[in-house]
Formats: C-alpha cells, structure tokens, sequence
C-alpha cells in the first residue's frame, strides 16, 4: 500500500519547496497523494496541480487556517477546498488584510528598534507568498541583526518579544465554517502541540464536533504511539475521520520529510478512502451539517447609516438572513420602548427578532411581546448616581417602564431628545414615579468631556465595590448599568434561552459599551469605524463602514 501525506507546505507560504518541486518530490518518494495546506492562502493550489497533470498522483486541494482558541493558536486545515469559489476568495482577503495590517506594525516596531525594514521591502525579499514570522527571521538573520532565526524569535518576534503584533484570527469555529461552506472537509490539526489538558482538548473537539468538524490528525511527525492511540480513541468518541501529515516544510523543518516525517511516518492510502466516503456522504446530505445562528447587532454606527437609516441592500441581507432560519437581535443602551419604537419606523420586521435595551438590562421578545429577561439598579445606587452627577453639573436621567425619569430640563436632556423620541417625566423628586428598579442611568456632557471623564474616574472606585459598570457609547454618553448586565451578558442570557451554542453567534458594533459582546460571541465582528479598543476585542473587521453595508457585506457570507 502506498503512502499519502495531507499535510504540505510550499514556499507560497513558509515552506522551502515550490508547488511543482512538491509534486515532483511527491512522485520520488513514492506517494499516491499529498494535500497542499499553505497558511491562509491556497495561492499555490493551481501550480500544483497543473504541475501534476498526467502523472500517477493525487494533488489535495487545500488549507490550514490559523485561529485562536482560550488564548491559543490552533490550526484547522481544509481538503478539498473550492479554492475558486467566489464566497471563498471574499473570506481569503480579510486573512490578506489582517496580516497585511499586521506586518505593517511589525515593521515598524523593528524600525523602533534599530532593525530598519518596510513592509514593501519585505514582500520584495520574499515574493509571492504569504508572510510570517519565518519570514521576518530569515530576513533579520540576512541582514546581519541577529546571528540566527532562534536569535531573531528569543529576542525580538516570539511571543513575548517587544516587536511582535498578534494577528487578528478567527475562532477554530468560524474556520470550520468557512472550510464546509467551501465544499472542504475540515480537520483540527496537530492536537498535541496546543499543550492542552485531557479535558481542555475534550472541550475543544467537541464544540467543533458541533460546528460541523469531520476529522483530526492522529498520525502526525512528532506523534508518540501513544499519543496517536488517545486521538484515535477522541475520533472514535465523536465520529471523527482519522487524517494524517506530516507538516513538511522543506529546509524550514530540518530532518522533517516529505510522507515520512521524521522517519517513522506513514499515512496509508486508506485513510484518504475514508475521508473521501465521508465527505461524499456530507455533500449529498448538507441539511445536517445546518445550524440556527444568532446575529446581535449594536444599532448607531454600524446597522444604521450616519442619517439613522438601514440601507436597501442591508435590509435584503437581513431578509435572506431571517429566511434562513437565523435569529435577529437589535441591540441598544437606548431604552427598550425607544428601541421598539425605532423598530417600527425603519420597518425592521422580520421572523425571529429580539431586542436587547438599556445595553443588556432587558431583553424582549418581537413576536410574543414578552419581557424575557431584566435586572436592575438598586434604588439607592440611581440616588448615588444622580448626586455625583448633579455636583459635577452634569446631566443625569434614568428610565421608568414608560418614561425618561430627570431631575431638571437641561441642554444635555435637550440634546438626547432630539433623536430619542420616548416620552420624559421632569420631576426633582425620581423615586415619586420610579416604580420598579431602573435598568441604567445615562451622564450627559457634551461640551467639557474632560468633566465627564473625571466624573467617571470619581464614580469608578464606588462602582467596583457596587458591582456596577460605567461605559461610554458615545464621547458623550456614559451608560451606567449593573455589571451583572450589560449587552455580553445579555448574549449569554439570550442564547441560553434559546438553546442556541454560542460559538453559532455573532456580535457586531463600534463604540465600547459593545465590547463585551464582541468578545462574548463566537464571532466578534468590529465596523471599520469602530474604536480601536473595538478592533483588537474583535475577530472580524469589516472592510466597509456603517454608510457603504460594511456589516451586511460581512454576514452575507455567514448565512
């Protein structure tokens, strides 16, 4: 039986061999088949395979995407990838633009550091393949800064160094998304070098599992006997394909070969047979493979455009979006009776809508019209709140069920209610029409921001001990609300009741008081327009803004 190997990579990534030297080396060494996985980027695919025309050898189609998993980079690697489809290349070029962002700051951190470098000169350095660390370490190593790659990792671009720049990845999840919405057969890579625990890595498999993952690496170079029969015995346990690589990299991994490793490797042909079954039997039965998704969306600044209007294009996404069976969530620090309110007045009427007000204090059903979750202030807390607030003369209302609740009409009052068109009581005495505990109080300042920051900086140390979270939504607006709220808690809360996985939701926004849903989601999604605290709590950037259908260019491919 001849041997295969689906784990390759070429120099359009970080490994020493062109495409067409690996289908020749492939053919010298004997193997029926090997799968070309380049790092993000399947530029290589076509070579190979015109390379490989006419001979006795199987070119694999494929991947390994790089994401990230409980502060770990963990990689998902694609066979049989439609590398041309067109949904694939749109997902291929936010990977191009986060590392492109990426090593830009690179760069400029090693200028920083006496080690002068643009990012042009090192794409010219290393033509035509996607850069990564290695690149940078061959580069720094050439030109005389440091005496080895090791050298150029210890001191300056490992992990901890002062000139390396995390690129933003995606959740092993969405990569597993990605590889089945491209017709691929998705495998967590490598298990072992992740240095997780049993259960950790018993976690992880099985929320892939749930995703749609189809196989994983049991025979790999660095594999042990053992540790190969306990990722036999994890595949086993969740129906897993067993694969097997062994991640040649060519002179990049010295002593490490083409199929056979570090010598003891063989990847026999019947494991490829097995995976071709399988993948079969998922192509002609994709309604298994189809999850109910949640979308929570921040409303100002990324659904809504700069004149408070969904587009005509978004509004069509929206609707091929709830037709697929996915959930809507409208998410504000508005009050829940403006946020129903705006609802209506942009038509926003589709199957499966929720609202989420007072920035995750109450969340509420569209097609019942129940109240499904809510929590509060303490009364004492609001009262705390509005006499700091009142000292620092600053505006301060807060909410009733059915009103604004404010001590005194003022320019900051004035100003909210030119696009909030709830209903305000004025009355010095709040608690006479506060009934029940309200969800949050909004600060208002619109001229002297920095008095609004040190009003901030005076509640924060109260706030801590009171378990109370302080927000700005806006340079303007600071959202005062329990911290046992908020729109990431409100996430957890929803998706529990509807028995929704969270690694199936998406949250996207702009300002800081979305950040805890963005990370809270399976997919974080920051608008271009978003602050860069946003950008780096985030896993997806869109590449347009709230006023050109950034975040429906982004879903549309989600669906």
């Amino acid at each position: 039986m001849k041997a295969i190997d689906l784990h390759v990579h070429s120099t359009k990534s970080d490994g020493s061999y062109t495409p067409t030297e690996l289908v020749n080396y492939a053919l010298e060494k004997g193997l029926s088949a090997f799968a070309l996985t380049d790092h993000d980027t399947t530029d290589g695919i076509t070579e190979a395979l015109a390379a490989a025309k006419g001979k006795n050898i199987e070119v694999i189609p494929g991947i390994e995407f790089s994401s990230e998993y409980e502060g770990r980079d963990i990689h998902i690697v694609g066979l049989y990838i439609d590398y041309e489809s067109d949904y694939f290349k749109r997902r291929l070029v936010h990977f191009v633009n986060g590392r492109k962002i990426r090593n830009v700051e690179m760069c400029t951190r090693l200028t920083e550091h006496g080690m002068p470098v643009t990012y042009e000169e090192l794409e010219a350095e290393f033509p035509d393949c996607v850069l990564t660390r290695a690149h940078y370490a061959k580069y720094l190593l050439k030109h005389g800064y440091v005496k080895s790659v090791k050298e150029a990792f210890d001191r300056y671009i490992g992990d901890h160094g002062p000139c390396f720049v995390p690129r933003k990845k995606i959740t092993p999840m969405r990569a597993v998304e990605i590889i089945l919405k491209a017709g691929g057969f998705p495998i967590l890579a490598h298990p072992y070098l992740y240095h997780m625990g049993k259960e950790q890595l018993d976690r992880l498999v099985a929320s892939l599992k749930d995703i749609g993952l189809m196989g994983i690496e049991a025979i790999y170079s660095t594999h042990t006997p053992a540790d190969e029969r306990q990722i036999r015995a994890l595949a086993k346990k969740y129906d897993l394909c067993i694969s097997g690589g062994s991640d040649f990299h060519g002179t990049a991994k010295p002593g490490l070969d083409l199929g056979t490793g570090y010598g003891k490797l063989f990847v026999p042909e019947e494991v490829l047979t097995t995976i071709k079954e399988k993948r079969n039997y998922m192509m002609n039965h994709p309604e298994l493979y189809q999850k109910t998704k949640i979308l929570f969306t921040d409303m100002d600044g990324t659904l809504l455009n700069h004149e408070k209007q969904v587009t005509d294009y978004t509004r069509e996404v929206l609707m091929k979006w709830t037709d697929a069976g996915h959930k809507l969530v409208l998410c504000s620090g508005r009050d829940i009776n403006n946020l129903k309110y705006t609802k209506e007045m942009l038509n926003l009427n589709y199957k499966g809508m929720y609202l989420i007000g007072y920035n995750g204090g109450e969340i509420y059903d569209c097609e019942t019209g129940q109240v499904l979750y809510r929590i509060g202030l303490k009364l004492s807390q609001v009262n705390y709140v509005a006499d700091l607030a009142a000292s620092f003369k600053i505006h301060f209302h807060t909410y009733s069920e059915t009103h604004i609740v404010s001590p005194t009409m003022d320019e900051g009052l004035a100003y909210y209610q030119r696009f909030i068109n709830t209903p305000t009581i004025i009355n010095p005495d709040i608690f006479s029409v506060l009934h029940v505990e309200p969800c949050k109080c909004l600060l208002i300042e619109r001229k002297d921001t920095d008095r609004l920051e040190a009003l901030r900086q005076e509640l924060l140390p109260w706030a801590q001990k009171e378990g109370i979270s302080l927000a700005y939504s806006n340079p303007y607006y600071l959202e005062v609300f329990p911290a046992a709220s908020g729109k990431g808690a409100a996430v957890r809360k929803l998706c529990e009741l509807l028995s929704i996985n969270p690694a199936f939701s998406l949250a996207a926004g702009d300002a800081e008081n979305d950040i805890s849903m963005i990370t809270e989601a399976g997919t974080g999604i920051a608008m271009t327009n978003a602050t860069e605290a946003v950008k780096k709590a985030a896993t997806t950037i869109t590449l347009c803004d709230n006023d050109h259908d950034g975040l429906a260019r982004t879903i549309i491919d989600m669906i």
